[in-house]
């Protein structure tokens, strides 16, 4: 046989594990057993004595009269089943009896003793199970209180008994193992009990044979498992609940389906015990005579303990201890040693497989584990043992930190076996971005395409890739393996990676502009903005078109769907595309039209047409944008010769200028559509307009602009500038007619010009005053004034026109004094009427009523404007003249508002604002008496109407 490894795993315990049975137990020791705390030993005496966790004895009471056989502690309840002689009651029955005690419940004996609460007695032998030697015995809790007990006697058959022994409602039925013999070797010598899902197996020994009873059937069906068998106290269950027997030659290990795997330790097994997975036996060494107690850890092949025993009465384990009581009444109680110490003691032999597996068999946690194969790893790494050094390192991956492997196998330079930790590493999910990196390179550097194009593609148990995409591109591509980092970047989406690789390493623009194109929308546009400028460089006509179709694509189908014209807003805008167009204008130009011409109505459309603009309107159609110039960008674009606001073209760079020219063609154009004349405002910036036509010298747009803004004087100011007075009186003709909407001050602003010219300009002086004249626009004072600057213009000029202007000044003093004399004449006459009124009496003569026209009787009212009326031809309050009040108020009504208007002075000056001749506003304002009216004017109102209305009586 195989020598194993012997071990001291565990130690004695208790004052060196060696102590006596107390002396208060003065009896033979018959039986034993344990559990919930307590060691219960029985004696040929019949009482049964209780110990505590140092053997001290406990109580004891008298269980049986004559002597106690067998004893078992209950697990689920604090019982203790016994099997005793207690005295016959006749001869033929006999006094073998099976008693249950509660050890919760004492009942006093007496004044200093007590025994527990016996709560059943059973006799076990009657006339229908006649009495036999017990051999074996054995209780099964099955659902409490009901009790399964088994009884294995010396003629082959084993007694049950199930039921509530306290209340006596029990069943008893007996199995038969082996029909009896003389030779008397069909005792039952074990019993074990086995749950098998919900089946109920009994295992029963004799030395002959192995049977296995199924107690769920009715009655119970036998099944021979072997035909060997075993004595008595070499018979235990281990903790899978498989029968182990001992026979001199091996132990055996038996399932429900027969014999399992045996183990040959030689020698007559006397006891035979499991203790947490380990093989407890007592073996007889022949040759000396002398018993050896060892512990053997069958898993990992070795002896935990041995030592040599005197002879052996019982075998115990409780309190995480194995007590073995001998026949002269000392005890050896051993306890297994901490996982510490054991593995220290195995580290100290360099037995790291040994120390692996047990801490594996004995579940110790994980880290514990990893920590015995790191030093394991270690050990063989000093051995310069390497691969099976890297073998535990990944055994350790989740517990040991991965920087301590790795720096050990870059120091090596251990490429391999770093490969297959980091690829093991990578596996469990466990894998940092660096790890990811490294583990990269060492494919690269080992060539190792075939483990390369593995790790790319593998992938976990939904799809997703084991390792940080972003580092695997990133490695793969600076390792020149662009397919590769293509692929990753493909599988997992990252669409900026894949078309970096495409533009940037190979150059495959074709290429790049399918994969755009086979992109969602909205990834297709992310992708354009990040490397449209690359592939504007090179494919600025099929680029365009991918941009046309991602902006405009569907529209139709989108206006079905939305019908308030928000279907534009769900694709994107043009407006974000710009800046990939930066060094590349021209194709700006055409992309913006191209979309212009196809969608009307876009919600950037203020945008495209600035940007238009800027492009349209340049002299250099490479020019910086006004924000870069704005950042401090070199801004060197000046206005080329300009002749009457036209770019003047030299024969020199005739194309350039060609297309310069038509390009403001098409700015003008824009200018004018994208202000239609039923908006207010236009479809762009007008500032920003303005600026771009002044910075560009573009006469055609800024003239439109100021006249479409009603900015007249700024139109003439452009003539003006350019000196081309036929355009700037052609101009001042179209827009200076206060009929047609337009500014009459154009002329004198003309005038002034002129006046200040410098220069010989009596043709246009002459023209400018024949429509001031016309107009009435100037006082001849202040044309007289404006020209007498000008020292190039003589008198010649404005001679017929200040003849003219004298005739007509004189007509008019001619009507102004006539039109006095006849105010004065009509003013005597009124003061002498009121003069009259106030001194001289008046004599009613009217005889008919002015109202009904009757005889004018009695009562009757006259008024001062000599109208008379029946008192009941007028109302109940009437004081005035109903013939003449509507002319009274009318008149009053004039002077009130007279009145209130020289208390609004916004108005006046308005009105001298606007007016030709602001002075004759002001007289008109001093004649009507609103601006001498004075506090003691209304007075004079006050008396005025007391007058009148005492006119009536």
């Amino acid at each position: 046989m195989y020598q194993w490894r012997k071990f001291e795993f565990f130690e004695e315990k208790l004052g060196g594990g060696k102590c006596k049975i107390p002396e208060e137990i003065s009896g033979k020791i018959e039986c034993a057993s344990s559990g919930r705390g307590k060691l219960v030993i029985g004696c040929d005496d019949g009482t049964v004595s209780l110990l505590d966790r140092g053997l001290n004895f406990n109580f004891g009471f008298q269980a049986h009269s004559s002597s106690a056989f067998f004893l078992q502690m209950l697990k689920q309840r604090n019982f203790l089943v016994s099997i005793g002689e207690d005295e016959q009651i006749s001869p033929q029955q006999s006094g073998m009896c099976l008693k249950v005690f509660d050890l919760d419940k004492m009942q006093p004996e007496g004044s200093s003793t007590t025994s527990p609460d016996c709560i059943g007695i059973l006799r076990i032998f009657t006339n229908q199970f006649p009495q036999a030697k017990i051999t074996s015995f054995l209780v099964l809790e099955e659902a409490p209180p009901i009790l399964l007990i088994a009884i294995g006697l010396d003629n082959g058959c084993i007694y049950c008994i199930k039921g509530d022994i306290a209340r006596e409602r029990i069943t008893r039925f007996k199995l038969q193992v082996d029909s009896s013999s003389g030779e008397g070797n069909s005792s039952v010598t074990g019993l074990g009990f086995r749950l098998d899902g919900q089946a109920l197996l009994l295992f029963a020994v004799t030395p002959n044979s192995v049977s296995l009873f199924s107690m769920q059937n009715q009655p119970p069906r036998r099944q021979l498992l072997d035909q060997i068998g075993c004595n008595v106290n070499s018979v235990a269950m281990s903790d899978r609940s498989e029968l182990i027997i001992g026979r001199p030659e091996a132990v055996y290990f038996y399932e429900v389906d027969g014999r399992g795997p045996c183990w040959a330790f030689e020698g007559e097994k006397k006891f035979l015990g499991w203790y947490r997975g380990y093989l407890l036996c007592v073996i007889a060494d022949q040759r000396n005579g002398k018993n050896t107690f060892n512990i053997y850890d069958l898993k990992n092949r070795l002896i935990a303990h041995s030592l040599v025993v005197k002879e052996v009465s019982h075998m115990l384990c409780e309190w995480g201890n194995i007590i073995l009581i001998m026949t002269d009444k000392t005890a050896l109680c051993i306890g297994e040693k901490d996982m510490e110490s054991k593995l220290d003691m195995l580290f100290k032999k360099n037995l790291y497989t040994v120390a692996i597996n047990l801490v594996q068999t004995q579940q110790a946690d994980a880290s514990a584990t990893a920590e015995v194969l790191r030093k394991y790893g270690d050990h063989l790494y000093s051995k310069q043992d390497y691969d099976e050094a890297m073998a535990q390192y990944i055994n350790t991956i989740g517990h040991l930190e991965p920087s301590y492997v790795i720096q050990k196998f870059l120091d090596a330079q251990r490429i391999y076996n770093l490969t297959n930790y980091l690829e093991n590493l990578h596996e469990k999910g466990l894998a940092s971005k660096d790890h990811t990196t490294l583990l990269l390179n060492c494919y690269t550097k080992l060539k190792d395409v075939e483990k390369l194009n593995v790790f790319i593609k593998s992938e976990d148990g939904v799809g997703e890739h084991k390792f940080d995409v972003e580092t695997a591109i990133r490695v793969c591509r600076a390792a020149n393996y662009h397919e590769h980092a293509m692929y990753v970047a493909k599988k997992a989406g990252r669409h900026e990676w894949y078309l970096k690789i495409l533009l940037e390493d190979l150059g495959r623009y074709d290429e790049a502009l399918q994969y755009i194109s086979s992109l969602e929308p909205s990834q297709a546009g992310v992708t354009v903005k990040e490397y449209g400028k690359i592939l504007v460089e090179h494919k600025p006509a099929e680029t365009i078109n991918i941009l046309m179709r991602l902006c405009t694509e569907d529209i139709e189908l989108a206006k079905r769907v939305t019908s308030n014209g928000g279907y534009l807003s769900m694709l994107p805008s043009p407006v974000d595309f710009l800046n990939i167009f930066i060094h590349h204008p021209q194709s700006l130009m055409d992309f913006l039209e191209k979309y212009a011409d196809k969608v009307k109505d876009s919600p950037a459309q203020v945008e495209i047409h600035n940007t238009l603009l800027e492009l349209y309107l340049s002299i250099d159609l490479n020019f910086p944008s006004i924000s870069q110039v704005n950042n401090g960008t070199d801004f060197n674009i000046k206005a080329r010769t300009v002749s009457n606001g036209k770019l003047a073209v030299d024969g020199k760079n005739s194309s350039i200028e060609k297309d310069t020219l038509e390009r403001r063609e098409k700015g003008l154009r824009l200018l004018k559509s994208a202000w239609p004349a039923d908006l207010e405002h236009p479809l762009y910036d007008v500032d920003l307009a303005i600026i771009l036509c002044e910075m560009n010298a573009f006469k055609e747009g800024l003239l439109y602009l100021y006249e479409k803004m009603k900015l007249f004087k700024e139109v003439i100011a452009c003539y003006m500038q350019v000196h081309d007075h036929e355009g700037l009186i052609a101009c001042c003709e179209r827009l200076g007619d206060s009929g047609k909407g337009g500014d009459p001050t154009l002329w004198a602003d003309l005038l002034k010009y002129f006046g200040e010219l410098g220069e010989d300009c009596s043709k246009e002086v002459k023209e400018v005053l024949k429509y001031i004249e016309r107009d009435d626009i100037l006082p001849p004072i202040i044309v007289l004034q404006t020209l007498s600057r000008n020292p190039c213009l003589t008198l010649s000029v404005i001679k017929d026109y200040i003849a003219r202007k004298l005739e007509q000044e004189s007509k008019l003093i001619e009507e102004d004094r006539r039109a006095i004399e006849k105010y004065q004449e009509d003013t005597m006459a009124m003061r002498k009427e009121i003069q009259d009124l106030r001194t001289n009496a008046r004599i009613f003569q009217l005889s008919k009523c002015t109202a009904c026209t009757f005889t004018l009787d009695l009562p009757a009212v006259h008024f001062m404007c000599m109208h008379s009326f029946h008192q009941r031809c007028l109302g109940d309050n009437e004081k005035e003249c109903p013939e003449c009040a509507p002319e009274y108020r009318s008149v009053m009504e004039m002077k009130r508002s007279l009145e209130q208007n020289s208390k609004d002075q916004d108005q006046f000056f308005q009105q001298v604002k606007s007016s030709k001749d602001g002075f004759s506003v002001i007289a008109e304002y001093f004649g009507k008496g609103v601006i001498s009216k004075t506090s003691n004017g209304s007075t004079g109102t006050a008396r005025s109407d007391s007058v009148s209305s005492s006119s009536g009586f």
